[in-house]
């Protein structure tokens, strides 16, 4: 049965959607049969995986019971993906008085589990239906986090949702791994965050980090991985080295 992760922080801004695109796609070109979940109407990680977010199903379409998630993947030479657009908000309103509202992903994703290695959801960057979707669908959360200034409190904010998940909707859900995003070695500042996150959370902060770099920040506008658009880059190098990092912590 495949593991199913959702890439999760409540503060936007932090690569969160580039790091669940290039973690599928790395772990795909390390041989893993991966399905990136967009799950958030945005649908930056479909546009990121070269799909178009006029696709149709989508992931609304998924959570609505109107479609499976079988019918609605989508498979690239990098992985597979669940692609999304602003239809998805409507899930918020529409789903408000749904019987089991909060259980409408896993239900999808569990009739694909077993066809998978790993599922990452990409969420959305607030606490709603739709990310409490995502943490009832989800073994474990892997948390993108910017060397920042207030890179604590979004974990802290984080923290209190999955207690409040564990408490009402998922008993079992667990932080496994803070990946450091966007750090610049030129800067002190940059090495005291991550030093304080490594004092406070200790070995679930992974060893890799991910630079700053040009072309991870191009990639995106090329509907191409970084993997894809240039192997050779930082960036590449530091998303294959986390894939590698991410599948030792698996065991």
């Amino acid at each position: 049965m495949g593991k199913v992760i959702a890439v999760a922080n409540q503060k936007g801004g932090v690569g969160k959607t580039t790091t669940s695109v290039n973690l599928t796609a790395a772990l795909a070109r390390l041989g893993k049969k991966t399905l990136l979940v967009d799950f958030d109407p945005q649908g930056n990680s479909t546009s990121g995986m070269g799909v178009s977010k006029r696709s149709n199903p989508t992931a609304y379409d998924v959570v609505m019971g109107r479609t499976s998630a079988e019918d609605a993947v989508i498979r690239l030479p990098y992985g597979w993906v669940l692609p999304s657009n602003t239809d998805l908000s409507g899930a918020e309103v529409e789903l408000a008085n749904v019987e089991r509202r909060e259980y409408r992903l896993r239900e999808a994703l569990d009739t694909v589990r077993d066809d998978f290695d790993y599922i990452f959801i990409d969420c959305p960057p607030s606490l709603g239906i739709l990310t409490l979707n995502a943490f009832t669908a989800a073994d474990s959360l892997l948390v993108p986090l910017q060397c920042e200034y207030y890179a604590m409190e979004g974990v802290a904010d984080l923290t209190t949702s999955v207690k409040i998940a564990n408490r009402r909707l998922n008993k079992n859900l667990y932080i496994e791994g803070i990946l450091l995003t966007m750090y610049d070695n030129r800067l002190n500042f940059s090495t005291q965050v991550a030093e304080e996150l490594r004092r406070y959370f200790g070995a679930r902060v992974y060893d890799t980090v991910i630079p700053r770099n040009v072309r991870l920040a191009e990639a995106p506008s090329h509907g191409r991985p970084i993997t894809e658009y240039d192997a050779g880059s930082k960036g590449a190098r530091a998303y294959l080295a986390a894939a590698e990092e991410f599948l030792q912590r698996q065991g």
